[in-house]
């Protein structure tokens, strides 16, 4: 293996894992502990990981920018999109409840599910969202009975938030969630930057029997102030085929089901 290559994934696995040691990295790729030294300088130097004794921690630190919903729309949208499409294959039998948050993957799932809704299930989905976009589309849909969560909206997002949303999703019970997120790691699972936003992403992975996060694959590796699921909390990830091998692998060493979106 190239030595470029060898720290592109030290790199992947230290943002995925959140510390790598020098005598772990030895044995996976088969070298030498001062050549892993010699990487760990390298990368430490670039800005890609940060040095610690005995080993290395992501450079990254919790990221907190709001980005607006428009620019996140318009990011990796060819990579959502088969996301999204792929998704619905998962979807469990009619009649069933889902939730479906608020994000632009999501929002891309039910615009998927509303051009795919002939001919009529034999029962129709029980589909619990706080997303304005998502409401909207699938409204007329003959397939769904929509439930908005209440609550105060915020225009990032397009998203209904606050306890009264929060509140509501207590009460309630899902077959499946299906959820968008601006980050995953293993060490912090999904998460997001806003703390409202986040409980009511939590709320529907809590109340859900089973969860699917939507996640292409610039989201590996990020990790945003507030962790909504755990990775135990994760069933399965859907995620584009741009995904490093390495977060797959350790996502599937967790237990998780990885699906990847084709063309």
């Amino acid at each position: 293996m190239r030595s470029d290559e060898r720290r592109r994934q030290i790199t992947s696995l230290t943002a995925v894992k959140g510390r790598t040691t020098v005598l772990e990295l030895a044995e996976k790729f088969g070298v030498t502990a001062e050549t892993i030294r010699r990487d760990l300088s390298t990368l430490d130097e670039q800005g890609s990981i940060l040095r610690v004794h005995g080993g290395a921690v992501p450079a990254r630190t919790y990221r907190t920018d709001h980005t607006p919903y428009e620019s996140r729309a318009r990011a990796s949208l060819a990579a959502k999109r088969k996301i999204a499409n792929k998704a619905i294959s998962l979807l469990p039998q009619p009649g069933s409840t889902l939730f479906l948050d608020g994000g632009t993957t999501t929002a891309l799932m039910a615009e998927a599910l509303a051009m795919a809704d002939s001919p009529e299930f034999t029962e129709p989905y029980k589909l619990i969202t706080n997303s304005l976009p998502i409401a909207k589309t699938l409204a007329n849909s003959a397939n769904f009975d929509i439930q908005l969560l209440g609550g105060k909206i915020r225009p990032q997002s397009q998203s209904v938030l606050g306890s009264v949303a929060t509140q509501t999703l207590a009460v309630l019970r899902a077959d499946v969630a299906f959820v968008g997120t601006n980050a995953l790691t293993l060490e912090h699972g999904l998460s997001t930057p806003d703390a409202e936003e986040g409980a009511v992403k939590r709320a529907m992975v809590t109340n859900a029997d089973q969860v699917i996060a939507l996640c292409d694959a610039t989201k590996f590796g990020l990790d945003y102030l507030v962790s909504f699921a755990p990775t135990e909390d994760i069933d399965t990830v859907v995620t584009d085929l741009a995904s490093d091998e390495p977060y797959v692998r350790a996502l599937k060493e967790c237990g998780i089901t990885v699906v990847f979106a084709a063309d």
